[in-house]
């Protein structure tokens, strides 16, 4: 069956996460990727831990459908070697510092001269531009400076950290990837390629978009826990159970709120909805006290057939026998040479012609090296050499 970015080829020059989630997601897809590591370390998360056996296991979450090529681009014969493979790449995913890619001489001006349809896409923190251009930072980082953080979590207490690093997965991942695909599309109207600078932090300011509409309108800024969707509603929030599990509902809606209070045979709550003040703390207490009466898994079989936005909470041992996430084929196990059967999470969208999938394990460091240069034209002699001076 033919996949969606069939005879598409990248480049993939980054490690960790950010640029390992979007090229994963495009390899997903049937994109080519061929990861150019240095030979010396590569993506640092082979050696993160935990190991599996003898790689990491954020490497081999993130890797699947790709190629591993061992490449010292600070030898004259790696830079040659490089370019002979742009000249027959679409794109190239890089994440260094800004200004690194330049002085190593891959930069995209450099590409674009023998390559003029190549997309190129560099995902840092800040952007390529500005005053933070060269600043160091992590997800924390973008999420503090980009506003987010200061609104997650409760009143009075500190800002709480997403459990997830959203910015290198939401930005650096999903949004690197669509605006790679988008290139792509332009492509094909224009014939030429182009740049696209990925600033997380300027991603994470763009999910605000509701709460900053809100303060353009009325000038009052968004307080943590103070606003309907981050804890501030009774109707929309976490409750803990009888055996200190919890659950969530999410009832923004007033015929799910009647729905709600109708089952616990608590019609008297259904006007109180949107309540403030002392009213709203009454039904905040009243919801609690309601929620303790009950195990979670009693409340679950409560709900069941309920309408009313209710799920549990629900710990990672037990996502992964949900039947929900199981009928979705939201877990895969697939064969590895050394690492033996690793579970995955499989491809999250599913499209009816051309569905993504997994078609081969994480690879190996630099495991088809000598592949693509015999590909390129280079002889065993050749890459002999190439071993003997670290070009490989």
């Amino acid at each position: 069956m033919m996949m969606a970015l069939d005879g598409l080829k990248m480049l993939d020059l980054t490690r960790l996460l950010p640029g390992g989630y979007c090229s994963m997601l495009l390899a997903d897809l049937g994109m080519e990727v061929l990861k150019v590591e240095d030979p010396f370390q590569g993506d640092y998360f082979r050696q993160m831990k935990p190991l599996h056996k003898e790689e990491g296991a954020y490497f081999l979450g993130i890797n699947r459908n790709k190629k591993s090529m061992h490449l010292n681009l600070k030898t004259l014969e790696g830079k040659k070697i490089f370019f002979e493979l742009a000249e027959r790449f679409d794109v190239i995913l890089e994440g260094f510092r800004p200004g690194v890619a330049e002085r190593l001489g891959i930069g995209y001006q450099a590409i674009r001269s023998i390559n003029n349809r190549i997309i190129y896409c560099s995902i840092s923190g800040y952007g390529q531009d500005g005053p933070y251009r060269e600043r160091s930072g992590h997800d924390i980082n973008y999420i503090a400076l980009a506003g987010l953080l200061a609104i997650s979590g409760e009143k009075f207490k500190p800002p709480t950290i997403p459990a997830v690093p959203i910015a290198d997965i939401g930005v650096g991942g999903v949004m690197s990837a669509f605006a790679i695909l988008a290139a792509l599309i332009a492509r094909e109207r224009t014939g030429s390629g182009q740049y696209i600078d990925i600033s997380m932090t300027d991603g994470m300011l763009s999910w605000l978009c509701m709460h900053m509409a809100k303060f353009f309108c009325d000038g009052n800024p968004p307080k943590r826990g103070e606003y309907e969707m981050g804890g501030a509603s009774p109707y929309y929030n976490v409750y803990e159970t009888l055996d200190s599990k919890y659950i969530s509902i999410g009832i923004l809606e007033p015929k799910f709120w009647s729905n709600f209070c109708e089952a616990l045979g608590r019609e008297d709550l259904i006007p109180k909805q949107f309540s403030e003040g002392k009213e709203r703390s009454l039904l905040f207490d009243e919801i609690r006290k309601i929620i303790r009466t009950k195990t979670r898994q009693e409340w679950e079989i409560f709900f069941k057939d309920i309408d009313a936005c209710f799920e549990p909470v629900l710990e990672f041992d037990e996502v992964i026998s949900h039947p929900q996430f199981l009928y979705r084929e939201m877990f895969k196990e697939i064969g590895h040479p050394v690492e033996g059967r690793i579970k995955q999470i499989g491809f999250p969208i599913k499209f009816s012609e051309t569905p993504g999938k997994i078609r081969t394990p994480p690879p190996r460091p630099g495991e088809h090296t000598e592949l693509i240069l015999h590909s390129i034209g280079y002889s065993q002699d050749e890459i002999s050499w190439f071993k003997k001076k670290t070009v490989i």
